[in-house]
């Protein structure tokens, strides 16, 4: 998972099939424990590509993504947000989310 550059947003979504963002703070304890399993997770979905964004130090994406809970995970598919998840819920709800739309676009035979 890539640490959020800074700038547009919308530009990094578009440049990918599937786009993962996890969205947390820094004194967020959830958000700690939860962004290591999401980026295992990733791993079985090479072709996702996947940025971190802190809103301690870039809090106009809150507001940008209606984010109002964290941690928060955003799945952009061909650039349209496609799954929301904030502050409760399951890495197999995220998993079956990316393999679902994986397995649409066709990725795994990419991998």
């Amino acid at each position: 998972m890539e640490l959020y550059p800074g700038g547009d947003f919308e530009k990094l979504i578009q440049q990918d099939q599937i786009v993962c963002i996890y969205i947390s703070g820094k004194e967020c304890g959830v958000c700690g424990a939860v962004k290591p399993k999401i980026e295992k997770l990733l791993e079985d979905f090479p072709q996702v590509r996947s940025w971190y964004a802190d809103l301690d130090e870039n809090p106009e994406i809150a507001g940008q993504y209606s984010v109002f809970s964290i941690p928060a995970l955003l799945l952009f598919v061909q650039g349209r947000e496609t799954v929301r998840y904030a502050r409760y819920f399951s890495i197999d709800e995220v998993r079956s989310s990316i393999q679902r739309y994986y397995s649409l676009l066709e990725l795994d035979s990419l991998r």
